[in-house]
């Protein structure tokens, strides 16, 4: 048996955060870190810093918003992007590899904007096609894990206003009926696997809002889930807040999670 540890973060330009996020990799050895809005088209992705310090690194994106990419220890198996569908691509949104025999989708979901906005029935309509994406090429007894900023609160307990934030784009309740709509394909949502009913449990922290972790003022929007096998191999889940105290941080923070293979 060997431990596996996978993260995912929204970085909110990984030019921006490249420091930290070395720093974090040294500190935490993932096996997998999942990245989101890098913000970089993929010429001028800051590869060369990662690979010296002993990481391999996949990514797709584009200039000023989006992007995924992918950091690991090991060099990463059948390599694919976006949902190849028909329908658009949307590379710089999903990236997958295969890592220790376990498949890795990293997702940065569209945000919506506004419910009355285009963008926002987008969104619904990018959910629905993830989910015809899984039943595409995967199935629920297979050992995958899909992570990302999903940018969903599922639950109640997920936001710090269930009564004030009803109808945002990420608490929204079509947005949740979306998600559910692909959770329930095959997925096990390994961070409350560990913590349950755990309140105040936040990835997301609004730059605008004072003191937002020690007032209890956040949105828990980034995921680990994984399929019923491999989230009975999961071990433990936790948030890392204490990344937010870095120098510039992002608005989110690393999720974390780990499984015996």
């Amino acid at each position: 048996m060997s431990l596996f540890k996978i993260a995912t973060f929204n970085a909110n330009s990984i030019r921006s955060r490249l420091e930290q996020i070395l720093a974090w990799l040294a500190r935490e050895s993932p096996d997998v870190l999942c990245i989101q809005e890098t913000k970089v088209q993929d010429q001028d992705f800051p590869a060369q810093p990662i690979m010296e310090a002993g990481y391999h690194v996949i990514f797709r994106g584009q200039k000023a918003y989006a992007g995924v990419a992918i950091i690991s220890k090991d060099a990463p198996q059948n390599v694919a992007a976006g949902l190849d569908d028909g329908a658009g691509a949307d590379e710089p949104r999903l990236l997958r590899a295969v890592y220790h025999g376990v498949t890795v989708v990293n997702t940065y979901v569209p945000q919506g904007r506004e419910p009355e906005s285009e963008h926002f029935q987008y969104k619904l309509r990018w959910l629905k096609r993830l989910r015809a994406f899984f039943e595409r090429h995967y199935t629920p007894d297979d050992l995958l894990v899909w992570v990302g900023d999903l940018n969903v609160a599922p639950e109640d307990i997920d936001v710090y206003d269930p009564k004030g934030l009803r109808y945002h784009v990420d608490f929204h309740p079509e947005a949740q009926a979306a998600l559910e709509y692909v959770r329930q394909w095959g997925f096990v949502d390994v961070f409350r696997k560990h913590h349950p009913n755990e309140p105040k449990q936040f990835t997301y922290f609004d730059y605008r809002t004072r003191n937002a972790i020690e007032r209890g003022i956040g949105w828990r929007i980034d995921h680990i889930w994984a399929t019923a096998p491999l989230a009975a191999k999961s071990t433990r889940a936790w948030i890392d807040v204490a990344a937010r105290t870095a120098e510039r941080p992002s608005d989110h923070v690393p999720l974390v999670a780990e499984f015996v293979l």
